[in-house]
């Protein structure tokens, strides 16, 4: 059975290919084995995961963070699909009550929503686990990831490094700067309310301007 789960590496995250024939809890029983063998090679870093092999529900995807999370001492950020024909293009905070990871990796969490035009600041990468309304502004020296919305303003790269990126599950942006470059929205709100359909982006710099990309595994290689 130990085929049943292979663990890969690529650039910010790790792939895990699941068996798409065996019953799940076989699966899921592997999956623990895997990654309490690895615990060590692994250490305490904050990834990407990326699930692939067979389709997994909802409480199959916890159960299997859940598994990672009892059996190393890995942080899962988020999850991204491989493309968007994978209904997996999104991120995902775990859903955790203890205290918040530790950031001697180099990254920070906050954990919660900023609003009533809140500010916060890092010298870290950042992953905030909530949203960021209007008027509130995120600024990091290096890159942000936002496991929520984003609707307010993303300050990254303020190091002055043009490869920063940010990342949101929902992008509606009012300002985001990375290095010198700056993108604001033009987009106004409906008189009726009516949000359009958001997808889990990706923002970084390209060609001297800021673009914005659906989040995919193979999209996040590349940083």
């Amino acid at each position: 059975m130990r085929s049943a789960v292979k663990i890969k590496s690529f650039p910010n995250g790790i792939a895990l290919y699941l068996d798409a024939e065996l019953p799940f809890e076989k699966v899921l029983e592997e999956v623990g084995y895997k990654f309490s063998n690895a615990k060590n090679f692994f250490g305490s870093a904050t990834m990407a995961l990326s699930i692939e092999g067979r389709r997994v529900t909802d409480l199959e995807e916890m159960q299997i963070l859940d598994s990672i999370r009892e059996n190393s001492d890995l942080n899962i950020a988020c999850i991204v699909g491989r493309d968007e024909t994978v209904n997996k293009n999104y991120l995902k905070a775990l859903a955790q009550e203890e205290e918040q990871p530790p950031q001697e990796a180099g990254g920070q969490f906050f954990k919660g929503d900023l609003k009533n035009r809140e500010v916060l600041e890092t010298e870290n990468s950042i992953i905030i686990l909530g949203d960021v309304h209007p008027g509130s502004t995120v600024i990091s020296a290096k890159n942000i990831i936002i496991l929520g919305a984003l609707r307010g303003k993303a300050y990254a790269g303020g190091d002055g490094s043009g490869d920063a990126f940010v990342a949101a599950f929902e992008m509606e942006p009012e300002r985001i700067r990375i290095g010198d470059f700056k993108y604001i929205s033009d987009t106004k709100q409906s008189k009726w309310g009516i949000r359009p359909k958001v997808r889990p982006k990706i923002a970084y710099v390209k060609n001297d301007r800021i673009i914005f990309e659906a989040l995919t595994k193979d999209l996040l290689s590349t940083f």
